[in-house]
């Protein structure tokens, strides 16, 4: 099989089109006429991930952010960017990105957080922020989810986001003892989300990147949680091993071992 077949069955999912201007999802290196010979799947393509992909014989690591994000004028192993492209194209590695085409999915990345906190009744909490492309649609593509939980306190609800991300430390504003059964959530950094969370009624949005003044600005109307970047994503790794088991459920293909969140908690 050739890595094209899985990075086109990736965008069958997540189409390329809907990325936002700003992004590089797609080959960051490589070749995808090249026969694959196994796929390591994480958050961030670095130098530990791909050296863990080369000690398994895997040729393709697929990462939800991109490992390139600006254009590289030299690469001479001055920056962990610069060192991992290098090491992928000395050792034949081809490195894909899917990141906010991922991101702007249905059953995208906010889905898959929904899905583990046990949500129901989950819809895009904003299919506006996407503009409709050729035949994908307002059902198909848009920005963060929101749907249901059983009634309970905001504090058993960020203690039960917290198990189930392996959070470190929830910051959070708003009343903790309120009651709470209607959750937003974005993956990644969500705070464009805030002000349309609340008119959708959610009483707890979850996301992660949040600044001071959206905790102190919108605290008397909505509990408002941070739970990290890579907390609120790294379970994106299980959308792209679905997609590939379901084009081939007997191929070589395994979660990075080696990669770490590089934010860490005292």
């Amino acid at each position: 099989m050739r890595i094209r077949e899985i990075t086109d069955a990736i965008e069958q999912y997540a189409p390329l089109r809907l990325q936002e201007e700003w992004d590089n999802a797609g080959i960051q290196v490589g070749n995808p006429e090249a026969e694959i010979t196994g796929v390591l799947l994480c958050t961030d393509a670095t130098e530990v991930v791909v050296a863990e992909a080369i000690a398994l014989g895997y040729n393709l690591v697929i990462a939800h952010h991109p490992l390139i994000f600006h254009g590289l004028k030299k690469i001479m192993g001055r920056t962990p960017v610069e060192r991992t492209v290098a090491m992928a194209i000395k050792h034949d590695i081809t490195i894909y990105s899917a990141h906010t085409n991922m991101d702007s999915a249905w059953q995208g990345v906010s889905f898959r957080m929904a899905d583990k906190i046990g949500m129901t009744d989950v819809q895009f909490l904003d299919d506006n922020a996407v503009p409709p492309y050729g035949d994908m649609n307002c059902a198909t593509a848009g920005c963060g989810v929101i749907g249901n939980i059983e009634p309970m306190s905001a504090h058993d609800a960020l203690k039960r986001v917290k198990a189930a991300f392996e959070v470190g430390a929830i910051r959070y504003s708003g009343d903790a003892e309120s009651m709470v059964s209607r959750v937003a959530l974005c993956g990644g950094a969500g705070g464009f989300l805030l002000d349309k969370a609340v008119e959708m009624g959610a009483q707890l949005y979850v996301t992660a990147d949040m600044r001071y003044h959206d905790f102190l600005d919108n605290s008397q109307r909505i509990v408002v949680a941070d739970i990290g970047h890579y907390e609120s994503e790294h379970f994106t790794k299980e959308i792209f091993l679905e997609i590939i088991q379901k084009k081939n459920p007997t191929f070589a293909v395994a979660f990075a071992k080696k990669e770490l969140n590089q934010v860490n908690y005292l």
